[in-house]
């Protein structure tokens, strides 16, 4: 399963009272759907395991987050959350679709 690192140091669109700007790809909708969802969850995101382009023109990304931590590291519990974008980047909804150990193989 292919990750993507969530981690940035830039803005979030729509902070401080400026209009959110339209999501600008598949990287965009990754970051923004990492940040929104920690800031909702409390839990530190792990990267994005898929990011498609959503029917009613938003985005829908696959987020895995860490949410039990453990020692050692291949015992901490993991999920994957669905997060739903607005086409402007909002987060308009998510709910969590796996939970698993980290050292767990799929089957």
């Amino acid at each position: 399963m292919a990750e993507q690192r969530a981690r940035s140091s830039k803005p979030t669109a729509g902070r401080g009272g400026s209009r959110a700007t339209r999501v600008k790809g598949a990287e965009d909708a990754a970051l923004r759907a990492s940040r929104g969802l920690s800031k909702l969850i409390g839990h530190e995101t792990e990267g994005c395991s898929e990011v498609t382009p959503a029917d009613d023109h938003g985005w829908r990304v696959a987020v895995d987050v860490v949410e039990v931590p453990r020692i050692p590291d291949t015992t901490s519990l993991l999920a994957t959350y669905e997060v739903d974008l607005a086409d402007d980047g909002t987060l308009r909804g998510y709910r969590r679709v796996r939970r698993y150990r980290r050292g767990a193989v799929d089957t």
